[in-house]
C-alpha cells in the first residue's frame, strides 16, 4: 500500500500490553477523495458534500481500511477467517465495502451513540416517548446530517453482528437505525489503572486536601464556613447543557440550598462544573485569590520561623518561654498586613475563566436565574471551571483522576447518555455517584445490583417521571447525602469501590468475545458454530443489599442533619471484610462459550483500536 501512494505505519501501541497497531494516514491519500466519493455514490447512492471535512475523512478511512483488509486476505497463505470490529459511523464505511467486495471478513459494528439520537436530544424534544414517531430521514435531512446518517445505517445493516453499549441505546438504535442489536457490549475500564487496593481512602484524603487549598484561595475574604464540614460535588463532561443534565442539577442545587438553610445545617456544599467552553483566559479575581492564599501561607511560615527561633533560644538557656514576648510588634504588623490583604468587596466568582459568550452561556444564565452567587448566606456554592483539568494549571493543578478521588459525590443526571464513563470512573475510585435510568451505566447497575444506593450508586428516574418530579428526587438524594456522618460516607466509599470488578474488562470483555464468536459463525458457517440460546445480554448475578449498617441516613438510626462527629465512633454493625467476601462471591466467573471451531485460527481486527481483549480460537 505504501508503494501505491498510501502511508501506513505498523508498530506497537504504547499502552499496557503493547498491542500491535496499524496507523493509516488519511490525509496522505486525500488525492483519491473525489474518485472514492464517486465510487461510493455508484455503489450505495450516498453523496458526501465537499464541506463536511469529518465525513470526507470517514470516506478516506473507509476505503483505506477495506483496501488494507483486502491486501491482508489476498496475501495470506491459507484462506483466512478475519474478524473486523468497526466502531461508530466514522469507521462504518470500511465495513460496508468489505461486504460489497465479499472479503473473507466477519464484520461487527458497534454504535456507542446514534448520530440522530444525539442531535434530537440536543433539540429538547421528548425523545424517548416519541422514538416510534420520528421520521428519521426527514429529521436527519433537517439537521444536514443525512449523509452521515446513511453511512451509520448502512454499516448497521451490512454488519454480520450489530452491537451497542447499553439496553437503552439498543432501544434507540432499533427505532432510529431500523435494526435491533444482536448483543449488548457494555463499556469496561482497565480497573488496574485506577486500583489503589486499601489506599484509596488515603488517596481521597490527600486529594481532598488539595481541593481544600484551592477553595481557601477562591473564597478568600468570605471563608466563613467550616472546610471540615464541606462536601465536594462535581459534574464533568462535554458541554451539553441538557443532555448531560446540568439544567436539572442546577435547579436541584437551588432547592438543596433552601433545605440546608431552613434546617440550619452546618454542612456547606461546593459544586464544581468541569465542562469545556470558549474562554480567553483565567479570571483575574480567581488568580488573585490563589496568590493571596499563597501570600498568607508564606506570612504564616515567616512568623512561625521567628517564633520557633525565640522558643529555641529560650529552651537553650533552660527557661520556659514568656508567651507574651514570643510575638513582638513586628510579628503583629506582618500578620495585620496579611489580614488586611484578604479583605474583599465582591463575592467570590462563579466562573474561574473569562467567558467569550458570558451573556448567552447556559450555566451562567441558569445561575443568575436561581440566584446562587456564592453569598455568605448560601449553603451551596458553585464553581464553574470551563476547561478540562490539568496538573500544569496555575489555578487548580490537579489531574482529573486526582480531582475525582478528592470529591465526595459525582452527579451525572444525564438525559442522553448511551453509557457513561464518568460515573464508572467514580465507581472504580470508590466515589459514590448519581446516574439516571436513561444512561447505560445506570441501567447496567440497576440490572446487577439489588439496591444500588446501598453501594453509593444513586439511580435517578428520568424516564418515567416529569422534569419537576426528577428534580425533587435528585434534591432528595443530595439532601440525604448531606445528612450522612463521616463514618457513613467511609462505609459507602468502601462498598462503592468493591463494585470495580463489575466494570473491569476482565468481566465485560466476555460480551465482545461472544459478539466475535457470533460474527464468525454467521460469516463462516462451514467452519464455526454458535449456539444461539447462549445469553447475549448483560443479565447475570445481582449484588445483594449489604446486611450491615445502611449508608443512607433515611434508613439508619441517625436521621438528623445536626448529629455530631462523635457518632463516627458508635458501635453500629459493620464488618467490611465479611461484606467484601460476600461481594466477591457474587461476581460470576466468565461463562464457557458453546462455540466450536472447525477450522483454522481467526484473526481479529478492531477498526478504532479499542483496548478490548481480542480472542483467538
Amino acid at each position: 500500500m505504501n508503494s501505491s501512494g498510501c502511508k501506513v505505519y505498523f508498530g506497537r501501541w504504547l499502552i499496557e500490553g503493547s498491542p500491535y497497531v496499524v496507523l493509516i494516514d488519511v490525509g496522505f491519500t486525500a488525492w483519491s477523495l473525489d474518485t472514492w466519493k464517486s465510487e461510493l455514490w455508484e455503489l450505495c447512492d450516498i453523496g458526501v458534500p465537499w464541506f463536511d471535512r469529518e465525513a470526507n475523512d470517514a470516506v478516506l478511512f473507509g476505503f483505506l481500511t477495506a483496501w488494507l483488509l483486502g491486501e491482508y486476505a489476498a496475501q495470506s497463505e491459507e484462506p483466512p477467517h478475519i474478524v473486523a470490529h468497526f466502531h461508530e459511523w466514522l469507521a462504518g464505511l470500511g465495513l460496508v465495502l468489505c461486504r460489497q467486495r465479499q472479503l473473507p471478513v466477519a464484520t461487527i459494528f458497534t454504535t456507542h451513540a446514534t448520530l440522530l439520537g444525539r442531535y434530537l436530544c440536543a433539540g429538547n424534544v421528548d425523545f424517548y416517548n416519541k422514538l416510534a414517531e420520528f421520521n428519521v430521514d426527514k429529521e436527519a435531512g433537517d439537521r444536514q446530517i443525512y449523509h452521515r446518517y446513511c453511512l451509520e445505517r448502512a454499516a448497521a445493516h451490512c454488519a454480520h453482528v450489530f452491537t451497542t453499549v447499553s439496553q437503552i441505546t439498543a432501544i434507540e438504535a432499533e427505532y432510529l437505525l431500523k435494526r435491533k442489536p444482536d448483543i449488548v457490549t457494555p463499556n469496561g475500564l482497565n480497573v488496574k489503572k485506577f486500583s489503589a487496593v486499601h489506599e484509596f481512602q488515603n488517596l481521597h484524603a490527600q486529594s481532598k486536601n488539595r481541593i481544600q487549598e484551592f477553595v481557601r484561595g477562591h473564597f478568600y475574604g468570605h471563608l466563613d464556613f467550616n472546610l471540615d464540614k464541606c462536601l465536594f460535588l462535581f459534574i464533568a463532561g462535554r458541554y451539553e447543557f441538557s443532555n448531560k443534565g446540568a439544567d436539572i442539577f442546577l435547579e436541584a442545587l437551588a432547592r438543596l440550598n433552601y433545605l440546608l438553610r431552613v434546617n440550619h445545617s452546618d454542612v456547606t456544599v461546593i459544586t464544581f462544573f468541569i465542562m469545556p467552553a470558549r474562554t480567553n483566559n483565567f479570571n483575574v479575581e480567581t488568580l488573585k485569590g490563589q496568590a493571596v492564599r499563597k501570600q498568607l501561607w508564606d506570612t504564616a511560615q515567616t512568623v512561625k520561623e521567628r517564633f520557633g527561633k525565640k522558643l529555641y533560644e529560650s529552651l537553650l538557656v533552660g527557661q520556659l518561654p514568656d508567651v507574651s514576648k514570643m510575638l513582638d510588634k513586628e510579628d503583629f504588623t506582618i500578620m495585620k498586613r496579611a489580614i488586611f490583604a484578604t479583605q474583599r468587596q465582591c463575592q467570590p466568582p462563579i466562573c474561574t475563566h473569562n467567558m467569550l459568550e458570558d451573556s448567552s452561556d447556559p450555566i451562567l444564565n441558569c445561575v443568575r436565574r436561581i440566584g446562587l452567587f456564592n453569598s455568605s448566606a448560601d449553603r451551596v456554592k458553585i464553581i464553574f471551571h470551563p476547561e478540562f483539568l490539568s496538573s500544569t494549571s496555575p489555578l487548580l493543578p490537579m489531574d482529573y483522576e486526582d480531582f475525582v478521588r478528592g470529591c465526595h459525590l459525582g452527579v451525572f443526571p444525564s438525559y442522553y447518555e448511551p453509557w457513561g464513563y464518568t460515573p464508572a470512573e467514580c465507581t472504580v475510585m470508590g466515589i459514590p455517584s448519581i446516574s439516571t435510568n436513561l444512561s447505560g451505566f445506570g441501567c447496567f447497575m440497576e440490572e446487577h445490583i439489588a439496591d444500588p444506593s446501598a453501594y453509593g450508586i444513586y439511580i435517578l428516574d428520568r424516564r418515567y417521571r416529569g422534569v419537576d418530579e426528577s428534580c425533587n428526587q435528585l434534591t432528595s438524594f443530595l439532601f440525604q447525602f448531606c445528612k450522612q456522618s463521616r463514618r457513613q460516607r467511609i462505609i459507602q466509599r468502601n462498598r462503592t469501590e468493591r463494585l470495580s470488578d463489575l466494570l473491569d474488562w476482565k468481566y465485560l470483555g466476555r460480551y465482545y468475545i461472544s459478539a466475535r464468536h457470533m460474527a464468525l459463525a454467521k460469516a463462516f458457517p462451514e467452519a464455526y458454530m454458535y449456539e444461539l440460546h447462549e445469553p447475549t445480554s448483560t443479565s447475570g448475578f445481582r449484588y445483594p443489599r449489604p446486611a450491615s449498617v445502611p449508608p443512607s441516613p433515611a434508613l439508619s438510626r441517625h436521621s438528623s442533619p445536626h448529629h455530631s462527629e462523635a457518632e463516627d465512633n458508635d458501635d453500629e454493625r459493620y464488618d467490611e471484610d465479611l461484606e467484601a467476601e460476600k461481594d466477591r462471591v457474587n461476581i460470576r466467573q466468565p461463562y464457557s462459550l458453546p462455540f466450536k471451531n472447525k477450522s483454522s485460527n481467526a484473526h481479529v481486527a478492531n477498526a478504532n483500536g479499542d483496548g478490548v481483549p481480542s480472542d483467538k480460537n
